[in-house]
């Protein structure tokens, strides 16, 4: 999953806590990169008890890490989605080629 603002890509994660963020907009799991992370401007929802932004969504449910409410997610807002980046089949595509050692 890219980054919802700049489309950016996560690579293969070190040891460690990842440094990409995780936040509910619009009713969608999103990922926030580092990059980013230093807009103060997520626009991300926030819990209803709390006021919280920490929020993940699994299941059909939106949970609170900083309060624990849970609330069922709506369906009937729009989803959050990012085009691909550009030239993103053709790496796809590439990677394939070297896993199934095709020419």
């Amino acid at each position: 999953m890219p980054c919802y603002r700049c489309g950016a890509r996560q690579t293969d994660p070190v040891r460690g806590a990842s440094p990409w963020q995780r936040g509910v907009r619009d009713e969608s799991q999103v990922l926030i990169c580092p990059d980013c992370q230093r807009l103060h401007d997520h626009d991300l929802d926030s819990c209803s008890t709390c006021g919280s932004t920490t929020l993940i969504r699994r299941l059909g449910e939106v949970e609170c890490r900083s309060c624990g409410a849970v609330r069922m997610a709506r369906t009937d807002t729009l989803t959050v989605s990012v085009p691909p980046p550009p030239g993103l089949s053709a790496e796809v595509e590439a990677a394939l080629n070297r896993v199934l050692g095709r020419a």
